[in-house]
């Protein structure tokens, strides 16, 4: 059995990892804002690195996996919020336990992403791009230009960003040469008190409008389910994936791009080298 971390534990589809954490024997440190075992808010940076701390003191210097679920929804005017949550809540946090996660030899860790990623329009790339650099300010600055729809906007930029950080970190020595399993998980909407609260308010038309092939919302366990597999044995071959579980959503808006065929221009240096290499009698060894 293991130590977890878990973020966004106090409710929604995070309590449920933890449960089913707890039920498997494992060792579960909780975080959010009430009732779990850190209580810290990711939306200040003084939050994250309580965080960060408490849950480095209670683990011991040794983590066997994290659930990263803690995120905040779309809303108009919490931008920057929306931004330190869903994407500092992870990065600073992760990069601070990644000595902890190497040192359990094995570990796996799972990031919420969501496929809004891929399903929401008008998301500006440099946006994006400033979110994955730190630049919060410019990045929010450019997302409420995207005027009656900037807290869909921001929501989907800060998903976008904080899944390419996993998948560029998730390649890394530091990660998959250490044996630490860094992959996301892209739900779809999943009946929580965050998506009931979105049916409630003045965007819950939007909601109901969006296409879902599935004809109903996920469900916690459901999602959970996919995590605890996404943390187990199962998963040592899985690095730097994103998992789509939406309902048929991202297919339905984008039947053909994936799989897509790698652009002459985006091969990188290492490809060349693999596939001139046995023209030129040599052999690539692992």
């Amino acid at each position: 059995m293991g130590t977890y971390v878990v973020t966004g534990a106090a409710s929604g589809i995070g309590k449920a990892c933890a449960e089913r954490l707890r039920a498997a024997g494992n060792s579960v440190i909780g975080v959010d804002l009430h009732d779990v075992e850190v209580i810290a808010d990711l939306s200040t940076s003084g939050g994250r690195r309580a965080a960060i701390g408490k849950v480095g003191d209670l683990a011991g210097g040794r983590l066997d996996g994290a659930v990263m679920a803690a995120g905040l929804g779309p809303a108009a005017g919490r931008e920057r919020m929306i931004a330190e949550v869903n994407v500092l809540g992870v990065t600073e946090l992760l990069d601070s336990w990644q000595a902890a996660f190497a040192a359990a030899g094995d570990a796996k860790v799972v990031v919420f992403g969501s496929n809004s990623t891929t399903t929401t329009p008008m998301v500006p790339k440099r946006a994006v791009r400033r979110l994955m650099g730190g630049e919060l300010d410019a990045a929010v600055r450019q997302i409420r230009r995207r005027r009656g729809v900037s807290g869909p906007v921001a929501y989907a930029a800060s998903k976008i960003a904080v899944t390419h950080w996993c998948r560029a970190r998730a390649v890394s020595d530091d990660w998959a040469g250490a044996g630490v399993r860094l992959n996301v998980i892209a739900p779809g909407p999943v009946m929580t008190p965050l998506l009931q609260s979105q049916l409630d308010s003045g965007t819950g038309s939007q909601v109901r409008a969006f296409p879902l092939p599935s004809r109903r919302f996920g469900t916690a366990e459901q999602i959970a389910e996919w995590v605890l597999t996404m943390l187990s044995p199962a998963a040592d071959f899985l690095v730097g994936s994103v998992i789509v579980v939406d309902g048929g959503t991202d297919a339905l808006i984008r039947p053909g791009d994936w799989p897509r065929p790698l652009p002459l221009r985006s091969v990188p240096r290492f490809l060349w080298t693999m596939y001139r290499a046995p023209r030129q009698g040599r052999v690539a060894r692992y």
